[in-house]
């Protein structure tokens, strides 16, 4: 069997607040979306970002339980310049959005930064070169 990775899905407890996130980092999402119980996003190559409230969730898994502890996936936001990355991680940590790891020079040899989406996922921004 073979399959193709087409959705990544975030589970989210206020629509508006994490779509507002996702806006600071590029994404096209209109306003009527911060209303709406289940939300997609095409990206580049085909691949999809998606939205579900934690009722759209408990809809059809009513015994679902946010994930306690930390994290265990994380998205990874690329940019073109490591100036990019410090100043993405500035304007994301001045809308209020807990900045978890300030940005650095990597040892792999990329400009890195992690910020928490407002359900406390880990975004990281990078960009090549550091």
């Amino acid at each position: 069997m073979r399959a193709q990775l087409d959705v990544v899905g975030i589970v989210v407890t206020d629509m508006a607040k994490s779509l507002a996130f996702y806006r600071l980092l590029g994404l096209e999402l209109p306003p009527e979306a911060d209303g709406e119980p289940h939300v997609e996003a095409g990206l580049p190559g085909g691949l999809r970002l998606a939205w579900d409230t934690v009722e759209t969730i408990r809809s059809f898994d009513p015994r679902w339980q946010s994930p306690a502890g930390g994290h265990r996936i994380s998205l990874a936001f690329r940019f073109d310049s490591p100036a990019e990355v410090d100043a993405a991680y500035d304007e994301l940590v001045s809308h209020g959005y807990e900045g978890h790891k300030e940005p650095w020079d990597a040892f792999w040899g990329q400009r890195y930064a992690v910020v928490h989406d407002p359900d406390g996922n880990g975004v990281d921004l990078f960009s090549p070169g550091a």
